[in-house]
């Protein structure tokens, strides 16, 4: 039997006015507030028959922040399987679950999500007065997770890398030039990285993708005392500054996870951080090995402390996730599909042998 149920998870998905959008070969990388753009992003999974029962935990965007990201609707269909909201009592994570018997024939499941996203940017000439983080907010936001420990060598490294520093802004500003100047991206690394950053320090290895370069920015800013925490998300559309490297390739976003970081200054409050960009442009903006003085990586380096560009949408904040009804234990963070069949978990970063696609689309 097929099901079809629909949520409401926010409203308020209001279309924004039109602006000129320059030729991207000559626009510089300068995002700034303005159209809201709509997407509609779509997760297929189809679990092989057989095997005993099977459960699918499905991200779905969360992030909602009047300023640069608003949540819409959601809806879904099931074969054969039954299919539930779930939502992460610390981070505040929305998922679909659907679970599928032993018996089940065909076990399919197929989410469309919408949300709304715009260019960002966080003026840091300008301080501002902003409400400050409630102390609960604080406490999470500079605490360890599993794989982000604020103590031992990241907060000895922390210690070196902030040493004189005049205020929060300073903190961050240093934090954000040491880990592009210190780090790389490699290709090799699995799907974003697992953001072990204690071991990376240790081992003195400082390569990886996003999910350890940004880790490892909002690590030493929580060892600094800065709160400071990932956006985990999917690039749904191509760059219109320009940057190869800084968008979805086409509409199959089945590999195009990407995290984020903010950090939060009392005189600007969140401020977007993306480290791992720059040294994505280094490493794959045509032709190729790009080094730091290069303009395009350049121009990267001064737009990703402050501001992003909105083809991306935010899934959630969430590390160290604990699936409901999972037999496994939790998960570092949210930015797959997850999936067990008898108890045994799938690979996310196999999305074949999964097997799942997603697919992006910008409506009118």
């Amino acid at each position: 039997m097929i099901t079809t149920r629909r949520a409401a998870i926010a409203l308020g998905l209001a279309a924004g006015g039109s602006v000129a959008v320059r030729h991207p070969a000559r626009a510089a990388f300068v995002p700034r507030p303005g159209e809201w753009r709509r997407y509609e992003i779509t997760t297929r999974v189809a679990l092989p028959d057989g095997g005993g029962p099977a459960r699918v935990w499905l991200p779905m965007p969360s992030v909602s922040e009047p300023p640069w990201m608003r949540v819409g609707p959601a809806d879904w269909t099931t074969e054969g399987g039954v299919a539930q909201t779930g939502t992460d009592p610390v981070h505040g994570a929305r998922f679909l679950a659907v679970d599928w018997p032993a018996d089940a024939k065909g076990r399919v499941v197929e989410l469309r999500t919408r949300a709304d996203a715009r260019d960002r940017q966080v003026e840091l000439d300008r301080p501002r007065s902003v409400p400050p983080l409630s102390p609960a907010a604080r406490a999470l936001y500079t605490a360890p997770t599993d794989l982000i420990p604020t103590d031992g060598i990241v907060r000895e490294t922390a210690d070196r890398v902030v040493q004189g520093a005049q205020g929060d802004l300073d903190k961050a500003q240093r934090i954000y030039d040491w880990v592009v100047e210190n780090s790389a991206r490699n290709p090799e690394t699995r799907g974003c990285g697992l953001g072990d950053i204690a071991s990376m320090l240790e081992m003195g290895d400082l390569s990886g993708k996003c999910a350890d370069l940004n880790a490892l920015f909002v690590g030493l800013a929580r060892a600094a005392g800065l709160p400071a925490r990932d956006v985990y998300g999917l690039r749904v559309a191509p760059s219109r500054f320009g940057y190869k490297s800084l968008g979805a390739g086409s509409a199959d976003v089945t590999r195009a996870q990407h995290c984020r970081a903010e950090v939060f200054l009392d005189a600007f409050g969140w401020v977007p951080a993306d480290p791992a960009d720059v040294r994505k442009v280094m490493l794959e903006e045509p032709p190729g090995d790009l080094p730091l003085d290069h303009p395009k990586v350049r121009a990267a380096r001064e737009a990703l402390f402050g501001a992003w560009e909105g083809n991306w949408l935010g899934f959630n904040f969430a590390h160290d996730v604990a699936l409901p009804g999972a037999t496994q234990g939790p998960v570092p963070f949210l930015m797959y599909p997850e999936a067990e069949i008898a108890g045994r978990r799938r690979d996310p970063l196999s999305p074949d042998h999964f097997a799942y696609t997603i697919t992006a689309r910008e409506l009118g």
